[in-house]
């Protein structure tokens, strides 16, 4: 039986890790790429209160148009992809988990 550490198996992907570690990149690095939208979306929620469904739409709109462009992108999820591949093998290397820097939401 072969080692899963193997070179043929190291570029082998979990469900786990195709369907939520690496669309949880995507998605932080979405927010990143898109933060003058999600800042704009932000403060109008924090500007209009209880009336954000209806006053922040053209916010969210734009917010939302941003985010899918990446999420839909097969280049961006490759390039998130290498980037967690590339972490996972720091961690089989070293054994020392990379520690994940939490992104702050005023919403």
């Amino acid at each position: 039986m072969k080692k899963l550490l193997d070179p043929p198996f190291i570029r082998l992907l979990r469900h786990v890790e195709k369907d939520v570690l690496i669309p949880m990149i995507m998605r932080d690095r979405a927010k990143e790429l898109c933060s003058d939208k999600v800042q704009a979306f932000t403060k109008c929620c924090q500007e209009t209160g209880f009336l954000m469904v209806v006053k922040c739409r053209q916010e969210n709109t734009a917010l939302k148009d941003c985010l899918v462009g990446y999420y839909s992108d097969p280049l961006f999820y490759e390039e998130c992809k290498a980037e967690y591949l590339k972490q996972r093998e720091e961690y089989r290397a070293t054994g020392i988990k990379k520690k994940r820097q939490k992104i702050t939401s005023n919403v």
